[in-house]
Formats: structure tokens, C-alpha cells, sequence
């Protein structure tokens, strides 16, 4: 089974997928992080965000994954090919560079084989921006989960405090957070939107509890 969890950036798609996937014993795959790799990649190489070539090679010729701890089938860890990157995936800088490189077709492209090979291999609950729509349109649960862009900014910039990475301004965050909401939205290539037959859930104000009740509701009914 693949749950498909899609959204705007600090909407929760990541604290809900992996709470969902351990009460359901199912695995984990934030395809966001791979995305943040490639960003992460291409600035570690000096190029250029607006070549679009030189990024789709970079995603189809770099390996990236993800370590699990022993019995918890939600990964805590990222690589890029044999090199951990799951701290340095979470800066201000790719926060900003992130969209660009999403936007790119032959990124995208290369990324969506990499994550219907993973899927495949299990139940899953997959979270990102297209997954309802384009990864796995086929999938069982569909669930398009938002809120108002000043409570995702409010988010971010306390994870970023518990993280110790990323920008702590919350005017720098809730700027951040509606400029890629333009980009993401307006690409040619994939845009965010909500499936047709996804359950649209705003966030805001609510318990994460209930969100996870209902996202687990919705899954153990078509099991």
C-alpha cells in the first residue's frame, strides 16, 4: 500500500508521515530530501542553479538513500552516495535553492524512478508535492495536507531551533515559505496541487493527533 502524503513546505507532511508509517508499521520515504540533495550536490560543485543540465545529471548519476535505525522502519539519516548529508540538507541556503532545482523536468524526471523503485518495494507512506498526482497516482490514500502560511513559518523556525540548522527569523522563514509556495505552484513541470481524490486536510490549529487519526482511518479502511 502507499499512503501519499502531498503539501506546501512546513504544512507537517514530514512529523505526519513518519508518525502515520510507525502506527502503521510502514516504511518512510520524505522525497523532499532528495530534492535537497541534488540542491545540496550542486552547490557543493559551484553550479549554477539555472543549469538545468548539469542538475539532471547530477540526479541521474548520484545515488541518494536513507540509513534506518535498527526495528524503526522511519530513516533518520540521508546520503549521497556513500557521504551522510542529512544535516547539511537542512540549511537556509538550500531552503532557498530547493524550488529551483525541483523545478528542473530532467530532475524531476530522474527523482520520480528513484522513489517508484523505492515504493515498490513495500507499503510506504511517501510525502512530498507530487505524489498523489504524478509518483504514485495509483496510490490507495491520498491526502493533500496544509495550513496558513504564518503557522508553517511559526513551524519551521522552531524545528530549525531544535535542529540547530537553518534560519531562526520568522519574517526571513514566512517570506521563504511564500515565495517557493509561487514556485511550486506555478512550474511547468509538476506543479503542487491536491490530487482529485485526495482527502485535503488543513492543519492549522489542529492536534497532530487527530490528523494522524484520520490519515490512519483512511488507510486501515481500504486495507
Amino acid at each position: 500500500m502507499i499512503i501519499a502524503i502531498d503539501g506546501p513546505s512546513g504544512a507537517g507532511k514530514s512529523t505526519v508521515a513518519k508518525a502515520v508509517a510507525k502506527k502503521l508499521g510502514f516504511s518512510c520515504l520524505d522525497t523532499g530530501a532528495m530534492y535537497r540533495a541534488v540542491a545540496w550536490k550542486a552547490l557543493q560543485e559551484g553550479i549554477c542553479l539555472t543549469n538545468g543540465q548539469a542538475l539532471t545529471e547530477i540526479a541521474q548519476n548520484h545515488t541518494i538513500s536513507f540509513g534506518h535505525e535498527e526495528g524503526n522502519p522511519v530513516p533518520k539519516r540521508v546520503f549521497c552516495d556513500d557521504q551522510e548529508i542529512t544535516d547539511e540538507i537542512r540549511t537556509a541556503e538550500i531552503d532557498k535553492s530547493v524550488s529551483a532545482v525541483s523545478a528542473v523536468p530532467g530532475v524531476r524526471q530522474a527523482l520520480v524512478e528513484q522513489q517508484r523503485r523505492i515504493g515498490s518495494e513495500g507499503n510506504y507512506v511517501v510525502e512530498g508535492r507530487d505524489i498523489g498526482t504524478v509518483v504514485f497516482p495509483g496510490a490507495e490514500v491520498k491526502i493533500f495536507l496544509s495550513a496558513t502560511p504564518e503557522e508553517r513559518a511559526h513551524r519551521r523556525v522552531r524545528q530549525n531551533v531544535d535542529r540547530g540548522v537553518g534560519s531562526i527569523d520568522y519574517n526571513e522563514v514566512l517570506a521563504d515559505i511564500v515565495r517557493r509556495d509561487e514556485l511550486d505552484s506555478s512550474r511547468d513541470t509538476s506543479p503542487l496541487r491536491p490530487a482529485d481524490d485526495a482527502l485535503c486536510i488543513d492543519s492549522t490549529g489542529k492536534y497532530i493527533e487527530e490528523i494522524i487519526a484520520m490519515i490512519c482511518g483512511s488507510a486501515q479502511a481500504k486495507m
